[in-house]
C-alpha cells in the first residue's frame, strides 16, 4: 500500500517470513525499491516434502513516487510480519498556507 498524507508518503508492505536485516530499501530519484530474501527452512533441507506453500527465494518490488521525498529522513519499522516505510515529502512539494490580512 502507498499512501500519501500532507507530509509525509507511507507504504506498507507485507513481507512475512522476512528478518528485518534481509530487507534492502532503495529510493533513487522518484523510485522506490524493495528487496529481499526469504530463506529456505534449514531444519528440512534435505527432507521429501510431500505440501510445500511457503515461498522461499528472494523478491524485488518497484514502484514510482508520486512525489519528491526527502529521502535521508525516511524511517523503516518492521513489526509482524509488516514493513512500514514513512518517507517525508521534499519542502518544495509540501501544501503551503499563505495568510492574507486585512487593511
Amino acid at each position: 500500500n502507498l499512501v500519501q498524507t500532507d507530509d509525509d508518503l507511507v507504504v506498507k508492505a507485507s513481507i512475512p517470513g522476512v528478518k528485518p536485516e534481509d530487507i534492502n530499501i532503495s529510493i533513487s530519484g522518484d523510485t522506490l525499491t524493495l528487496r529481499g530474501e526469504i530463506k529456505e527452512d534449514e531444519e528440512y533441507k534435505n527432507a521429501n516434502y510431500h505440501i510445500k506453500e511457503m515461498r522461499q527465494g528472494s523478491f524485488s518490488r518497484t514502484m514510482t513516487l508520486p512525489v519528491k521525498v526527502d529521502a535521508d529522513k525516511a524511517k523503516a519499522e518492521f513489526e509482524n510480519g509488516v514493513l512500514r516505510l514513512t518517507m517525508p515529502k521534499a519542502e518544495e512539494v509540501k501544501p503551503k498556507t499563505i495568510t492574507v490580512k486585512a487593511k
